[in-house]
């Protein structure tokens, strides 16, 4: 077989399934989630089919269109290839699906023909990567005798290669212009999203704060445009208002524009306020979820926001007020973890007027600063006394500040002897009855 590698698009298409196992249900979700209209012919399905058929009605049910899948619960007949743009056979009986295959011929319909290829006239390629990457699909097929595991081999090679951006698909010709907003998680590079660090590789202009990844030269192109609108506590040298008219400015001339930020851009990251002016301008903005300091501060310290027996709930908040109704509430609860965010200047004034509210003063306090970082630290008191202690430490941003029982130090320590002791005393037992 000489292949021509084509992209077809099959949106809103009729593509007729002739097999009702599971190859025909893989191909079927596949196909289906390409926006192809399918039409099943088989008279039995597998549990496989019969889970995908029941899936896609769900979603066909929720969304009031006319359903985009039909099952024809019969033997193949030639007629169930009327209308159709493309035919996949795979009944596992190789007269049927050589009948399939030779009358799919004659009515000039593209067939691929999975139970024995070489009699099919098309092939589906093993794509790399479940949606495009930069506008480009990457996908393997067979020229000569199918060989599903050299094209199975092939094909995870280039997703290695794409996960790692080892290849070059960022766009040549100019895009429209456009934003797109990346978590850069709590700092280092490798903590990245692999999609946020293709973003940055196609940007033509990176706009960044202080406490995200930084350090693009070798590894950005020297093209891109770099502009640090970075602020640090009572320092904002470039206003919120001012980065959400840089975005605009770029993407408006055409340009792909990376807004880099630390952690998670809708976590106390102003993320909304620069969709909306994006919005307001006319100007297409997508974002790229990152790990958010929330979590990757005190899991880097060893303090788990939630940890069976001791804390089940979770309270964020914005450390630069003191702490309102609910977040007394929060403080208030022992099973309750609460993370304070950009709070290190306000600490002390924060734990006077939880203390004030009846809070026990014996609650544990962790500050962690520098988060996977090299110099990272981590700073413990309570409640009661956390005040003077970063003083006297000396604590300063960026650092996340964690209240709450998961807080106390040896914790994760205490749960492994316990749960060392309860392992000892069950061998114990054992060995007495024996």
């Amino acid at each position: 077989m000489t292949a021509l590698m084509t992209g077809l698009d099959v949106r809103d298409r009729l593509v007729v399934l002739v097999g009702g196992g599971d190859v025909t249900a893989r191909r079927a979700a596949r196909l289906r989630d390409a926006g192809a209209v399918l039409r099943i012919v088989a008279p039995r399905l597998s549990d496989t089919m019969v889970g995908l058929l029941d899936r896609l009605a769900e979603e066909t049910d929720s969304s009031g269109r006319v359903p985009a899948v039909t099952w024809i619960p019969r033997r193949y007949r030639e007629s169930d290839l009327d209308g159709a743009w493309l035919i996949h056979t795979a009944t596992g009986v190789d007269v049927v699906d050589a009948e399939v295959a030779a009358a799919a011929d004659r009515l000039r319909i593209w067939c691929v023909d999975a139970g024995h290829a070489p009699d099919g006239s098309a092939r589906l390629a093993a794509q790399a990567t479940e949606d495009s990457v930069d506008g480009v699909t990457l996908g393997v097929v067979s020229t000569g005798t199918p060989d599903p595991r050299r094209v199975v081999k092939v094909r995870d090679r280039l997703q290695e290669m794409l996960d790692t951006s080892a290849l070059p698909t960022a766009p040549v010709r100019p895009p429209a212009g456009r934003v797109v907003l990346l978590g850069g998680g709590p700092g280092p590079r490798d903590l990245m999203t692999v999609r946020a660090r293709r973003v940055l590789q196609s940007a033509d202009v990176i706009v960044h704060d202080r406490l995200g990844p930084t350090g693009f030269p070798g590894w950005v192109s020297d093209r891109v445009e770099i502009i640090d609108v970075g602020k640090a506590p009572g320092r904002h040298p470039v206003p919120q208002e001012e980065i959400n008219r840089i975005l605009v400015d770029r993407a408006q001339r055409g340009l792909t524009v990376a807004r880099l930020k630390g952690g998670d851009c809708f976590v106390f990251g102003r993320g909304g306020e620069e969709v909306l002016a994006c919005r307001a301008a006319g100007v297409p903005v997508e974002v790229v979820p990152g790990v958010s300091s929330v979590i990757a501060a005190p899991q880097s310290a060893g303090v788990p926001l939630t940890h069976r027996g001791t804390a089940d709930t979770v309270h964020i908040v914005n450390g630069h007020r003191l702490p309102g109704p609910a977040t007394l509430e929060a403080l208030h609860d022992d099973a309750t973890t609460v993370v304070v965010l950009m709070g290190t200047s306000m600490l002390p004034s924060f734990a006077a007027a939880a203390l004030d509210a009846g809070v026990t003063p014996e609650r544990p306090v962790a500050v962690v600063e520098r988060a996977h970082r090299a110099d990272q630290r981590c700073v413990r008191g309570t409640l009661g006394t956390i005040g003077e202690v970063a003083e006297a430490e000396r604590v300063r941003n960026p650092a996340v500040i964690v209240i709450g029982e998961n807080a106390r130090e040896g914790l994760l320590d205490a749960a492994l002897v316990e749960q060392f002791a309860t392992v000892t005393t069950v061998a114990t037992v054992e060995e007495v009855a024996v």
